[in-house]
């Protein structure tokens, strides 16, 4: 595993025109969407604290040079992405092939969805996959990604929890290394190649001291947003030139809104008896409802979990061209936003998210 890259901490200016203790895990290790599993409500009682606390942009350097790009490429071999998350993969099994069969026929528009395999193609077939990572321990994980419209072509969404944890963003352990992103991503495959990651941001409030505030509680303060510009491919594309893009809008979130929402979960490869192993992209689709523990988030009616981390809630989704616009990202679910058993949350866009957009935006590639 590769020393941590340089970090920097930066407050950018404004570019018009654009549309309770964290989980502890064997080893130390904080799971991806550790925060979908916390029901300690005293995970909550800082959030009034880091909403307050002006904010700002934290960047951090991922793979900037040829070597690098070509070691992370070549570390994401099929089974290692399989067993991405796995807590003890030198005993987990190999997860399966998802063998559920393709369906041509469109899925009527505002469809309520609690959860099933994607089959009906599409852009969103492309332009969501899963993002790769390795923790500050050496164990690797996965979360869900989007790229967005972006004037550079190499933008994408996913979650702030999904790059990093609470803490000083210069120490070793904070940032997520190897991070890689597969558009499609199939049964072990890298169907539109494989895209490292050039650098990434989130809020400064992540920069917290974690003894006195943890993740859940960033969060829940609706801060759970991050930000990818990605290295081109070893063809030389940029990622929205192989995949295409999905919108991005910075709104205020409507009771009742339909949301369409996407992502990778993988929870069978800790549970033999769990719905998901990561190996298909999953959809979900209901009315957006907010958490009563958490009124900053919304969510709808999902039987996703770990490894939705990130992934995108759509408005305006239209099932035949698969397109949309991207107005959340998932968070978390109602154990730590509250609400009925089954709902994924999302945080949604807003100011901080914007600044992240922008701050994205003005990086070349």
């Amino acid at each position: 595993m590769s020393k941590t890259p340089g970090t920097t901490a930066e407050t950018p200016g404004t570019t018009a025109g654009t549309t309770g203790a964290d989980r502890t895990l064997p080893r130390g290790r904080a799971l991806l969407g550790a925060l979908l599993l916390s029901a300690t409500a005293a995970a909550l009682l800082p959030t009034t604290a880091v909403a307050a606390e002006r904010e700002s942009v934290t960047a951090h350097a991922g793979a900037t040079t040829t070597e690098e790009r070509d070691r992370i490429d070549a570390y994401w071999t099929p089974d290692r992405m399989r067993l991405a998350g796995a807590l003890v993969p030198e005993i987990t099994p190999v997860p399966e092939d998802d063998r559920t069969p393709d369906d041509p026929r469109p899925l009527p528009a505002g469809t309520p969805d609690p959860g099933a395999v994607w089959t009906h193609g599409g852009a969103v077939e492309r332009s969501v996959g899963r993002l790769f990572f390795t923790f500050s321990d050496g164990y690797d994980g996965s979360c869900t990604a989007t790229v967005v419209t972006a004037a550079n072509r190499s933008t994408v969404i996913t979650a702030a929890h999904c790059l990093r944890g609470v803490g000083s963003p210069t120490a070793e352990g904070t940032w997520r290394h190897n991070l890689y992103f597969v558009p499609g991503y199939r049964n072990g495959t890298k169907p539109l190649g494989g895209f490292s990651v050039r650098s990434m941001a989130t809020s400064s409030h992540w920069d917290a001291d974690p003894g006195g505030t943890s993740s859940d509680a960033v969060a829940a303060a609706g801060h759970d947003t991050g930000m990818l510009v990605l290295n081109r491919s070893a063809d030389g594309r940029r990622v929205a030139e192989v995949t295409g893009s999905q919108r991005i809008a910075f709104t205020r979130p409507v009771a009742g809104e339909f949301v369409d929402t996407f992502g990778y979960p993988k929870d069978r490869l800790n549970d033999p008896a769990a719905k998901y192993a990561g190996s298909r992209m999953i959809h979900c689709a209901g009315p957006a409802r907010q958490g009563p523990a958490a009124p900053l988030l919304w969510g709808e009616s999902c039987d996703m979990s770990h490894g939705a981390s990130g992934g995108p809630h759509l408005i305006g989704f239209d099932p035949r061209t698969g397109t949309g616009t991207v107005v959340g990202v998932t968070t978390t679910t109602e154990e730590l936003a509250g609400g009925s058993a089954g709902t994924l949350y999302a945080t949604r866009l807003g100011d901080g998210a914007r600044r992240l957009y922008d701050w994205a935006c003005g990086r070349a590639v």
